[in-house]
């Protein structure tokens, strides 16, 4: 039986928690009632879990739902048993056996099987006409489902996969009743109806969402909640609302001075609890627009940025804080900074990169350049992140304009490719060089890599470090791959974010965890009082 890591050995990766418990919280029994009020800062755009992308729909959605496997907030990157009560992985990589636990009940009260869990996935990889998975690719290599008996079921791949057991405990994944499925394969798109915590209670766009203790859980004493309600509120009005008692909670993240100022005003009456964050920054320079062919000018743009201490310096207004490269800082299989200083950008001379980055552009012919940087018009850590990066290209005689656009103007833009360089966010679920490096691959395979760039090495690493047969070759077709991205500089990183999460004292059993994505299924949760 494996459990926990993957078939090809990850070791395990940490979230830095600045929130302790005392002694007396920790030997505190989980109590029983209440409701959770907490906010989310935007409707989810839908209630299918396999077409959508924001971290809105998980923290809606992920409380109705049960996965195959989760990732353990306890001993992550490590998974553990949702749905399964057990798996197997076959020695050479091509086939996951899992045994589903027995009596599972989805909230119209009808039984889980083998059959639920097939068609669920056979949805995400190969969705019916109309139904749009936007999580194909990740399970491109599972070659066939079978259900032995009603309590089994088995994933055959064609080719081994390092990150297949990863893939089985996305939040995404959730399980759909295959009898509703086949009466209406687009049933998940207008009706919330899973095995997890709680039941669906209502929604009301624009105002609340609100869901209800299942008491036929599958994990018996859980939920401890009797409910939980959902208030669709961001920026001003939420740490408002956050301070005044309205809502007990923020789950995505808050910024230092939203911190520093409820915990002025609340004192003890506030846990913060802080953590590395699997989101960054990336700069994508369109290759189809000139001079950013020019590999002379993207290196001389990227070397122009002070990461070391631009980051130093955001973090004190801004919810980013390190320097790393296409893996986050601190996970196992991330570049060491020392090799990351050697290459272009991410040294911590920046006068003598400056002056190369002058020197590049005068050997260009683009001495005078001038260009339109894309970005979102999110306040926090957008604009702070965009003006930083102006003054860097101004101090190297770069002028640029700065145009920041609505979310879906914004990411239109770069999807059409009518841009020169862009800014955006790119956050992943969980620490995994699949979901992480796919970005940079070749655009004809990867559509979220906006620079337009087609790079068929690039391509062949990423599948090398797929295939690898131990940890070791994986980490050096990783170290291949990052280092021939950041001396192309199609696309690259800028800074890491950090995650800053507060909550009322009377609320137990949250675990903050490097991803917004992960542990939001509330069944852990109660409140003291």
């Amino acid at each position: 039986m494996q459990r926990g890591l993957s078939a090809f050995g990850h070791a395990a990766a940490f979230a830095a928690c600045l929130a302790v418990m005392s002694p007396a919280q920790a030997q505190e029994q989980p109590r029983r009632g209440g409701t959770l009020t907490f906010a989310v800062n935007a409707d989810p755009p839908s209630y299918d879990c396999i077409n959508t992308t924001t971290f809105v729909a998980v923290q809606t959605l992920n409380p109705h739902y049960s996965q195959l496997l989760k990732f353990d907030a306890d001993k992550y990157p490590q998974v553990k048993g949702d749905l399964a009560e057990s798996w197997t992985a076959a020695p050479d990589g091509l086939s996951y056996t899992f045994k589903l636990r027995q009596g599972v009940k989805f909230h119209d009260g009808t039984t889980l099987s083998s059959a639920d869990v097939k068609a669920s996935y056979e949805r995400i990889r190969k969705p019916p006409q109309g139904v749009v998975s936007v999580r194909m690719a990740d399970y491109e290599d599972v070659a066939a489902i079978e259900t032995p008996d009603a309590n089994t079921v088995v994933f055959k791949l064609s080719k081994p996969s390092a990150s297949m057991l990863f893939n089985f405990a996305s939040p995404w994944n959730c399980i759909f009743s295959a009898a509703k499925l086949a009466s209406d394969p687009e049933y998940p798109k207008n009706r919330v109806m899973g095995t997890g915590p709680f039941k669906f209670v209502e929604h009301v766009k624009g105002s609340h969402w609100v869901g209800a203790r299942n008491d036929d859980y599958f994990d018996k004493g859980k939920p401890y909640l009797d409910g939980f309600r959902i208030v669709f509120m961001a920026g001003a009005p939420m740490i408002n609302a956050l301070q005044g008692g309205q809502i007990m909670a923020e789950f995505r993240g808050l910024s230092p001075a939203e911190r520093d100022r409820l915990k002025q005003a609340l004192g003890d009456k506030l846990v913060v609890s802080e953590s590395p964050w699997t989101c960054k920054f990336d700069l994508f320079f369109n290759t189809k627009k000139e001079p950013f062919a020019d590999i002379r000018v993207r290196h001389a743009l990227s070397m122009a940025i002070d990461r070391w201490k631009g980051a130093e310096a955001l973090s004190r207004t801004a919810f980013v804080r390190t320097v790393g490269g296409m893996l986050r800082p601190g996970y196992p299989l991330a570049i060491a900074d020392a090799e990351l200083e050697t290459l272009p950008g991410f040294g911590r001379d920046i006068q003598k990169a400056r002056e190369e980055a002058k020197r590049l552009l005068k050997e260009a012919g683009q001495e005078n350049l001038k260009f339109t940087l894309i970005n979102r018009s999110v306040p926090m850590p957008f604009q702070p992140v965009a003006i930083f990066l102006i003054d860097q290209w101004r101090q190297i005689g770069v002028q640029v304009e700065h145009a920041p656009r609505e979310v879906a103007q914004q990411k239109q833009t770069l999807v059409s490719g009518n841009f020169e360089v862009g800014l955006d966010a790119t956050c992943v679920d969980v620490d995994e060089p699949d979901t992480q490096l796919r970005l940079y691959i070749s655009t004809d395979k990867s559509p979220i890599n906006f620079s337009q760039v087609t790079d068929r090495t690039l391509d062949d690493l990423f599948e090398a470090q797929k295939r690898a047969p131990n940890p070791e070759e994986r980490v050096k077709a990783i170290r291949a791959f990052e280092k021939r991205e950041i001396e192309q500089g199609y696309v690259v990183p800028v800074v890491w974010w950090h995650r800053i999460v507060a909550h009322t004292a009377d609320l137990r059993g949250w675990k903050i965890m490097s991803s917004h994505y992960l542990n939001q299924d509330l069944a852990n949760l109660w409140l003291a009082k």
